[in-house]
């Protein structure tokens, strides 16, 4: 990589609660660094309750920081990929899964495509979103909402358990 090469900064949160689910998440960020571009911070693990379906196991949670030559699309494209090689089958919505790749935040961006909405429309309603979120990037600022993260998280509705491993 060059120095004058330019640098996007990607915001993920990544889970799963099917399978050995510590595995395929360290698994899921070996992918990111090799395809995606370098992980710069990665939260400490949280089991979560499940979100939406509750009729299933808890799932592991984590988030991560990283830095991307990749444009917000290509990098949708990349984790859909890196999902697909650790065995995500898509079958329910909100249902179980060996792994899950959120793209939450993308620079500064407010992206609204048919298959790609930044910032993730929801993870302000959602405890095991901001929670391993205000580990890594607190006073990171909504662009949207003009709230911090750690605003969002402390005035979040969701209580749902969120558990620091």
């Amino acid at each position: 990589m060059g120095p004058d090469l330019y640098m996007n900064t990607a915001i993920l949160l990544i889970g799963g609660n099917l399978g050995d689910r510590e595995h395929n998440l360290r698994q899921a960020i070996q992918l990111i660094g090799e395809r995606a571009g370098q992980v710069v911070q990665q939260s400490p693990l949280y089991q979560t309750a499940p979100w939406g379906v509750v009729d299933q196991p808890d799932y592991l949670n984590q988030a991560l920081e990283i830095t991307t030559e990749l444009d917000a699309h290509s990098l949708l494209t990349c984790t859909l990929e890196i999902e697909r090689t650790i065995g995500r089958v898509r079958q329910e919505k909100w249902g179980s899964r060996v792994i899950d790749i959120d793209l939450i935040f993308f620079n500064g961006e407010i992206l609204s495509l048919p298959d790609l909405k930044i910032p993730h429309p929801r993870m302000h309603l959602r405890r095991f979103v901001l929670t391993p979120l205000n580990d890594i990037i607190p006073a990171y600022v909504h662009p949207v909402m003009h709230r911090t993260v750690q605003q969002l998280w402390e005035s979040c509705p969701d209580d749902s358990p969120v558990h620091k491993l």
